[in-house]
């Protein structure tokens, strides 16, 4: 038996502390893989295990949270065949939910944070999640100027031409526009679009994709824009603005998407 397979409940304090370094260093090779080589080993249900579980230690033993603990990390680092793009507004990451208790938790971990009454009444919207490339899209005077992705919250890849070969996104808006306007959403294969090209990857060779979730991030990190954009259409999935400034307006008002 390793430590692996040990319960968080039945951990040792030295124990505890190896597992910390091992999930931190193993949790940040995937994380390259996925993010920097577009090479993903294990699957999001694999990683979100390890992200748990590292979560799970922590709790126990907060006094072990290392510098370098993946729970302070959003994304991954800039990779270096890309330029740089500062976010005006931090893009922050979702929470995973994985049984019923963890929905009381975070009930209640928004009432305190809203300074409310342990009985008191929230309201909640919940929708589905698309799981696929983050992407920000700046606006000035309505014209689209930069497209990141989230990077590691506060920095990401400015992939302005490839996202500009999608046909859903618009390099101007119409109508009235503020000066200054951010919105993001996920870039991701509707399953339509996925098969066709799987079908067209058949005729070209014989391996074909298992999944569609790595495909949008991966095609829109390349090198190439005309290889970005011309495999297949994806849908822009916006929830919400990010940023926003109007003419004669002194405050930038912002919101986290």
């Amino acid at each position: 038996m390793t430590v692996r397979d040990i319960p968080v409940k039945d951990l040792t304090k030295k124990q505890a502390e190896a597992e910390l370094a091992a999930l931190a260093e193993e949790i940040a090779a995937h994380d390259a893989r996925y993010y920097q080589k577009d090479a993903p080993i294990v699957s999001d249900a694999e990683y979100d295990d390890l992200r748990r579980r590292n979560a799970a230690v922590e709790a126990r033993f907060p006094e072990l949270k290392r510098a370098d603990s993946p729970s302070e990390r959003v994304g991954a680092a800039v990779a270096e065949k890309f330029g740089k793009a500062r976010h005006g507004v931090a893009m922050l990451s979702l929470d995973n939910a994985f049984d019923d208790d963890d929905v009381p938790a975070f009930v209640q971990k928004v009432r305190r944070f809203l300074n409310l009454d342990d009985g008191a009444r929230i309201a909640i919207t919940a929708e589905p999640k698309i799981d696929g490339l983050s992407a920000n899209l700046r606006y000035e005077k309505g014209v689209l100027v930069l497209g990141a992705t989230r990077g590691d919250g506060r920095e990401g890849e400015d992939v302005t031409a490839n996202l500009r070969t999608i046909a859903d996104i618009p390099h101007r808006l119409h109508g009235k526009a503020p000066d200054l306007i951010e919105v993001r959403g996920e870039v991701f294969m509707e399953k339509a679009a996925f098969a066709a090209m799987n079908a067209r990857a058949a005729e070209a060779r014989p391996a074909r994709c298992a999944s569609s979730i790595p495909r949008s991030p991966r095609q829109n990190r390349s090198v190439s824009s005309r290889t970005a954009g011309a495999r297949f259409p994806r849908p822009l999935r916006t929830p919400s603005p990010a940023r926003w400034r109007r003419s004669k307006v002194s405050a930038c008002r912002s919101i986290q998407a």
